[in-house]
């Protein structure tokens, strides 16, 4: 079985205007509704790629049971567990002549929240897949990924861990299966300029060093790289298309590395079909479908 945790989701609220100005009444000319947050963004995708999950996390108030709704709703199993305190946040993503974004703040997690997500995780089987995806809440120890991976390392799981800077870091020594920084990330780590796919090699190979079993890094428009752990090494130019969203485009290429490695064991399948996954969801309004990716594989077979 798959599980994704997302700490912190979120009902995304995204509102287009023409010509927005502040001090203004603004009118929207579209709106959509959707659940997110890099966990939940995976599950949907895992989903509809064909692969059942289940997403965990938190939630609470009215849009905590909306975002619930929504997951039900694209046949995504929703097991949060209910705070007390707070709701889930509504993030607003205003496109205009500019883009921004305000994010929401999201619910108070108590540490008896925490316990009983351990009690979930505690289910899990050997050979159960784990994602953790996204940010911390400011209210949760920044261990808390690390934590999570010690607490279960006497588990034979697949763990998947999209992060950046110390939470990545901090669980390199409990050998994740996967870690998926981008370029720019990479480079943060190390404190360096990555400029090619050479450096991101290099580099990926020093966070192997430190524990990681496979490191796939997105690079956006210059496409993606792939070391493994049996020493092999991938890498593709992105494909071609109209950018129309690029919010979970990396969240889609964890998916569908994921999607491909559970059908066919091979690496190389993997990286074909992160690489398809994440552009499908960039060159879609929404995340990425199986007969979107399906038709950039085929048409991409000249990039791997």
């Amino acid at each position: 079985m798959i599980y994704t945790v997302t700490f912190n989701p979120s009902l995304d609220y995204i509102v287009t205007v023409k010509n927005f100005q502040t001090g203004m009444v603004n009118r929207t000319v579209d709106e959509i509704i959707y659940p997110g947050g890099k966990g939940i963004n995976v599950s949907m995708v895992l989903k509809n790629l064909g692969f059942d999950n289940t997403a965990l996390g938190f939630m609470a108030g009215f849009t905590g049971d909306e975002i619930c709704r929504l997951l039900e709703e694209k046949g995504v199993k929703a097991d949060f567990i209910h705070v007390e305190k707070g709701v889930s946040r509504i993030n607003v993503k205003l496109r205009s002549n500019e883009e921004s974004e305000i994010n929401g703040m999201g619910p108070a997690i108590m540490q008896e929240d925490i316990k009983k997500l351990y009690e979930k995780l505690d289910q899990l089987q050997d050979g159960d897949v784990l994602v953790l995806a996204g940010s911390i809440p400011s209210v949760m120890p920044e261990s808390m990924y690390m934590d999570i991976m010690k607490h279960l390392e006497d588990k034979k799981l697949n763990i998947a861990v999209d992060a950046t800077r110390d939470l990545l870091v901090n669980v390199l020594p409990y050998h994740p299966f996967l870690i998926k920084p981008n370029n720019h990330e990479l480079g943060e780590i190390f404190g360096v300029t990555i400029t090619d796919k050479d450096d991101v090699v290099k580099y990926a190979k020093k966070l192997q060093e430190r524990g990681a079993r496979n490191v796939l890094i997105s690079m956006a428009g210059d496409g993606a790289v792939l070391v493994t752990e049996d020493g092999q090494e991938f890498r593709a130019e992105a494909p071609k298309g109209e950018l129309k969203n690029s919010v979970g485009a990396g969240d889609s290429m964890v998916a569908g590395f994921l999607a491909g490695y559970l059908s066919t064991g091979s690496y190389a399948e993997a990286f074909k079909m992160g690489v398809c996954t994440g552009s499908a969801s960039a060159f879609s309004e929404e995340l990425a479908t199986k007969a979107e990716v399906q038709a950039l594989l085929d048409k991409c077979k000249n990039l791997f």
